[in-house]
């Protein structure tokens, strides 16, 4: 094609594209694929791999007759569970070649489409590609002696006027139109790996572009967090206590698509450069398998030499990595990293140096993984059971049943003769979360604008609280009614806890009050500090009983911002006993006809119930249960007159029983009637109701005394 007609149709696909929103979806259609992965094979091949090439023909005509083949690349991924390979050719160190037959002059492009057969390879065995682009051109001359890797001359000659590729905006006008050239050329491409960022795109909307052309691509960008782009890719880092815990160093927040870029050799350059480095199987599958366990792609980056094939050691690791995460993949694949926004157990550091993460199964919230990275010193785990009942624990590898107990929050695996090397995986069962109050109303002291107190407590992961900054910052719990209280949870939004002054803002120092009106609070029942850690956090109490309950965050890991995705108060922990005597006072419930009075002595709380004196009137509580059964009800009355006031119970709107309720002498005289009644799982109704034109006894309140579970 000519020139004059190439940039005719250049202009004219250009015209077509108006821009649209400059921020993109959080969740599209698009990153469907993404969301669904657990790891991609990240290559950086190109004319600088050991041997390095200084003529693109050369470089290419070497490439083939070393029998590179597509296919290789793909099988390797398979080998490693990717789901993805990103292809970085056009790497800025690596002489910016093109492994296409591109149109556009300026730097290497091959006759053999290299990149086209990776995707129709791909493709053909359910992987995606996604190809790498760069905008810096600062490395245009690096590894030659004379000479430069682009050619501004060529490319200028094609746009017809002058553009210097080696400053930032000649190549981002350069690079700017391979974009769109890969879009027409390869419509299974999935989407574009960009190393940061450029002002030339920036200044003609490139992404809002492509988000229109190709509405299926998705965009990820490394180490900028530009938000119209589909992911943030964060690189590896240092520093981190155990070093395969790399997520704590990721400074974007889920539900962002979050991936992680590391190096699979442990020493050398990105690209092959001629020798074949060792892989640390410890500390990679400790990366793979604690990104799978935070919701965090891990993009595993090898060495392909210049025929495709990898150094040895390697390709090793590639069949070890077969054999042994297919003997676990049922607690990666399918599945969300647990602890954080999706359920699942408490990750992180555990007894005796015991350290891991946990998954739990996008299809059976009740299926958790655990997965010990480290193991304890001993034969014996224990982590944080956030609030799931267990009903079963299993080693994932042989399927023996494992000897647990739960107690106090806490699940304890014991009699556990080996640990694995790298990862040992306890397939735990759950029947759901219990003691967890429902229905709760929550308010804050500050918030910002579209981020209120009532986000912490929906239940939707892609909502959250956000303080404002404001220190101290008050969360507040209203259950209702008064209820047993015995924990806690907060759960944040997933902040670096490694730079903290820039990233983390997550609490320290707490305060925790309660109420019995929401106005009165005295002093405070806790205070402590909760350590700079992902994943739920727990503020245990000595059991108490109120409506309202108070979390007041009087200091702060990192910057004073405290961002809440959800919390929640536990009337017990899972597993163990439910408490005796659950009360709920009657002046708390819901009055049919009648009011709350406090004029006659003996009641409990602030008052109790006198309810009019007509048939159909009634006094209607709201009780929570941790399980299934049959609950024993004590309800505490006075009856100041001669004759019976019978009152009909039901729960849940059911069919009711009947008591009959005598006089008790004079209106200061109380009184306790038991029985039972079943409740469901969760939030029930507990309805009485006069039957007779006399109304009801004074109410006072009830206790309630669900039975145990073992």
């Amino acid at each position: 094609m000519k020139r004059t007609a190439t940039l005719a149709v250049l202009a004219l696909l250009l015209g077509l594209l108006t821009a649209v929103p400059a921020r993109a979806d959080l969740q599209h259609p698009r990153q469907a694929f993404l969301r669904n992965s657990i790891a991609g094979l990240f290559l950086h091949w190109g004319e600088r791999t050991s041997p390095q090439h200084t003529s693109c023909s050369a470089w290419e005509a070497d490439v083939t007759n070393g029998g590179w083949s597509a296919s290789y690349w793909v099988n390797e991924a398979k080998k490693l569970h990717a789901q993805y390979i990103v292809l970085a050719t056009f790497h800025s160190r690596l002489g910016y070649a093109r492994p296409y037959p591109s149109e556009i002059p300026g730097s290497c492009r091959t006759t053999r489409d290299f990149l086209g057969e990776l995707i129709d390879a791909a493709d053909a065995q359910g992987l995606k590609v996604i190809n790498y682009m760069t905008d810096d051109p600062q490395w245009h001359n690096e590894g030659l002696s004379s000479g430069d890797w682009l050619n501004s001359s060529a490319f200028s000659s094609y746009v017809g006027h002058s553009v210097d590729l080696t400053t930032r905006d000649g190549f981002g006008e350069f690079s700017y139109l391979q974009f769109f050239e890969q879009m027409k050329r390869y419509p299974k491409l999935a989407g574009f790996w960009i190393d940061n960022d450029n002002a030339y795109w920036e200044r003609n909307d490139l992404y809002a572009k492509i988000y229109q052309q190709r509405p299926d691509m998705t965009i990820s960008n490394n180490n900028e967090d530009t938000p119209i782009m589909d992911m943030i890719s964060n690189e590896q880092k240092t520093g981190m206590t155990p070093s395969y815990d790399y997520p704590q160093a990721i400074y974007t927040a889920l539900p962002r698509l979050i991936e992680a870029d590391f190096k699979l050799p442990t020493g050398g350059p990105w690209w092959y450069g001629g020798s074949d480095q060792a892989v640390d199987r410890k500390l990679t599958l400790g990366r793979l398998i604690t990104n799978a366990g935070s919701s965090v792609k891990a993009l595993m980056a090898e060495t392909a030499m210049v025929n495709g094939r990898f150094p040895a050691q390697q390709a090793d690791f590639n069949n070890f990595a077969n054999t042994y995460l297919s003997a676990i993949w049922e607690s990666l694949g399918g599945t969300e990293g647990g602890g954080y926004m999706f359920g699942g157990l408490k990750p992180g550091f555990w007894n005796n140096g015991a350290h891991g993460v946990t998954t739990v199964a996008k299809n059976d919230p009740d299926r958790h993984y655990v997965h010990v990275l480290t193991p304890p010193s001993g034969s014996t785990l224990s982590l944080r059971d956030n609030g799931y009942r267990i009903t079963s624990v299993t080693n994932l590898r042989t399927g023996a049943p494992v000897t647990f107990t739960q107690s106090g929050g806490t699940l304890t695996l014991s009699g556990i003769g080996s640990w694995d090397t790298y990862d040992t995986v306890f397939k735990v069962i759950s029947s759901g979360r219990q003691g967890i109050y429902t229905g709760v109303t929550l308010s804050a002291s500050s918030s910002t604008s579209g981020h209120g107190a009532s986000a912490a407590g929906d239940g939707d992961y892609l909502t959250y609280w956000d303080s404002n900054a404001a220190e101290p910052a008050r969360l507040t719990f209203d259950l209702g009614s008064a209820k047993r209280i015995q924990y806690l949870a907060v759960n944040q939004r997933e902040d670096s806890t490694v730079y903290p002054s820039s990233g983390s803002a997550r609490i320290s120092d707490y305060q925790v009050h309660v109420s019995d009106d929401g106005s009165n609070w005295g002093s405070a029942v806790k205070t402590g500090t909760v350590p700079n850690a992902r994943g739920v956090q727990f503020i245990d109490l000595s059991a108490v009983t109120a409506r309202y309950v108070r979390l007041s965050k009087t200091g702060h890991h990192g910057v004073a911002r405290w961002r809440v995705d959800e919390a929640w108060v536990g009337g017990q922990y899972a597993g163990g006993s439910a408490p005796s005597g659950t009360r709920y006072e009657a002046e708390n419930a819901t009055i049919s006809q009648g009011v709350a009075e406090s004029n006659h002595a003996g009641y409990s709380g602030t008052g109790f119930v006198n309810g009019d004196n007509v048939a159909g009137s009634y006094v209607e509580f709201s009780v929570n249960a941790p399980a299934a059964g049959t609950a024993t009800i004590a309800l505490r009355y006075a009856n100041g007159t001669s004759t019976n006031r019978p009152s009909a119970i039901a729960v849940n709107g059911g069919a009711a029983q009947t008591r009959d309720y005598a006089g008790t002498g004079d209106w200061t005289t109380w009184t306790t009637d038991t029985f039972t009644v079943p409740l469901n799982a969760g939030a029930n109704t507990l309805r009485v109701t006069a039957t007779t034109d006399g109304g009801n006894p004074n109410l006072d309140y009830i206790d309630v005394t669900t039975g145990g579970v073992s």
